[in-house]
């Protein structure tokens, strides 16, 4: 079986790639095909990588975040974790929590949410392991070297999957994307904060801190 290991210097297939961290594209042969308890386990060797996977099959692997990057995923999941602890209808997810999506890409975002009753419809065995389901709630933050097209595609990706609303955060042009299921991307520029609601009633990012 040979695999082709493909340098990825900046812009990732799916998914995010900050500046911190230089990330490979690993393309399997078409008659290798990992399970999904199978690639679960080789992230789980392999712990000190982010790993995920393309709709294809691909993988992408990458190294830890830098610290401006964590520092704001960590501002994002702190305070979307405060409300949630609030709110008491859902769970929150940080940037290692992984997800498999309905066409069969293995994806992180930066911070999730998903509601307590989709999560109540998962079998213990499936809650160990990546959860086989969209989040409710999605926010990806672009990093120095994010390719801000394959940034937008992949959020498209959550919207098609069964997302009901991402942030795109872009603190490069200092402006945030609101996403919608059937509805064009909202652009706004320069905002202090970002509302999720309706779909998390109460909930405001502010972003003097990440944008």
């Amino acid at each position: 079986m040979n695999a082709a290991l493909q340098p990825i210097p900046s812009q990732p297939l799916h998914g995010p790639m900050s500046a911190e961290s230089t990330g490979v594209l690993l393309r399997l042969p078409p008659d290798l095909h990992l399970t999904d308890d199978q690639f679960f386990e080789f992230c789980q060797i392999n712990r000190e990588l982010r790993i995920e996977r393309t709709a294809q099959g691909g993988l992408l692997i990458m190294a830890p975040a830098g610290g401006d990057t964590s520092a704001k995923n960590a501002e994002i999941t702190i305070q979307l974790g405060l409300w949630a602890k609030r709110d008491g209808t859902g769970q929150t997810f940080d940037s290692s929590g992984g997800f498999l999506l309905p066409n069969g890409a293995v994806l992180a975002p930066d911070a999730s949410w998903v509601s307590h009753d989709r999560l109540a419809a998962l079998t213990a065995e499936e809650r160990t392991k990546f959860l086989p389901l969209c989040p409710d709630f999605v926010v990806e933050l672009r990093s120095p070297t994010d390719s801000l097209s394959a940034l937008q595609d992949m959020m498209r990706e959550y919207m098609d999957n069964g997302a009901r609303l991402g942030w795109l955060i872009d603190p490069l042009g200092d402006q945030v994307f609101v996403y919608r299921p059937g509805a064009p991307a909202e652009r706004l520029e320069e905002p202090d904060g970002v509302s999720a609601d309706p779909v998390l009633p109460g909930f405001r990012l502010e972003l003097d801190e990440i944008l």
